[in-house]
């Protein structure tokens, strides 16, 4: 994507972010390991950092995703998923010790290959912002070899400070530099034109972004081409020749992608009653929605949620047999 582009997609959408950090694990794991996350519950963001080694990251539905040393995982919708070793076998103990407020979690009997740092973002006020219903379902910025590694890592360390130092504007600089980590990551995003996200690169149109806002607005609406025309004032003609060549879809098939993967978002990252999802989405019924996810994704929407909900405050992850 040229650079102008990134420039004036990240002027409109960095405004909106409003984010709270929380630093939760240092782990330093070997052998065969596996922490499940739960979901954290709209609004809220989670990352992985690894600073050594490597790991694989399942969530329910898609495909597995390898993180190597230097490697960032945003998940911006905060959504239950795995992290466990590369190797299977029976997992060995995992100590755990809480310091200055971060869980720091080790495996006892096998020695230390992998280590990442853990934590989440907080979008104050995400009901007031459709964009972060725009954000990709996962971020992942390779900095292997990259001064982005160590800039990266100086920023979570300084946040991590600012947290336990506990001085005075401590939440307000800590806050700052989050948002700033959290910019960069998207600014990496948005300038990797095969990053594939179609809500994102409809945004880089004036006529469709006006679309994708209208639409994320008030997503239970029976949307028809003409009411998306009228609002992007444009004829029904352009509308579809726009999609097509910024996102290769039309219009009534990205309205009907953008619903099953908020309603992805929602049963992989709330405890949200399913008929809510499907009313909010824009399904006339429960078990509309529940077909729908099946044909996508081949498992039902209870099995989307694999992990328990109503663990949002705590965030207790089960470490166990791999």
């Amino acid at each position: 994507m040229p650079g102008t582009e990134t420039n004036e997609l990240l002027k409109a959408m960095v405004p909106l972010f409003r984010i709270r950090p929380v630093i939760d694990d240092s782990c330093r794991f070997g052998g065969s390991w596996e922490s499940l996350h739960a979901p954290n519950g709209r609004g809220w963001a989670q990352f992985h950092m690894v600073t050594r080694g490597s790991c694989l990251v399942e969530r329910p539905g898609l495909s597995s995703q390898r993180l190597d040393a230097g490697d960032i995982l945003l998940l911006p919708h905060g959504d239950s998923h795995l992290v466990r070793s590369r190797e299977n076998g029976l997992a060995g103990r995992i100590s755990t010790e809480i310091r200055n407020g971060v869980r720091e979690r080790t495996t006892v009997e096998a020695p230390a290959d992998t280590e990442l740092l853990c934590g989440r973002f907080l979008f104050e006020m995400a009901d007031d912002n459709p964009l972060i219903a725009a954000l990709p379902d996962e971020i992942v910025v390779r900095t292997a070899g990259k001064p982005h590694l160590e800039r990266f890592r100086h920023l979570l360390v300084d946040i991590r400070w600012e947290l336990d130092a506990g001085q005075v504007g401590a939440e307000i600089v800590a806050g700052d530099l989050a948002r700033a980590l959290f910019v960069m990551m998207l600014r990496d995003h948005l300038a990797d034109i095969d990053s594939g996200n179609h809500t994102v690169s409809l945004l880089r149109d004036r006529a469709t972004a006006r679309v994708v806002l209208a639409i994320l607005n008030d997503l239970a609406r029976a949307w028809t081409l003409e009411e998306m025309a009228a609002v992007a004032i444009s004829s029904r003609a352009t509308l579809v020749r726009i999609f097509r060549r910024r996102a290769g879809i039309a219009p009534m098939t990205f309205l009907s992608d953008l619903r099953m993967a908020i309603a992805r978002q929602r049963l992989a990252g709330t405890s949200d009653p399913i008929a809510k999802i499907a009313s909010d989405v824009g399904y006339a019924s429960e078990s509309a929605l529940s077909k729908a996810i099946m044909r996508r994704y081949g498992m039902r929407p209870g099995a989307l949620r694999m992990a328990e909900p109503g663990r949002d405050n705590d965030r207790d992850q089960r470490l166990r047999a791999g």
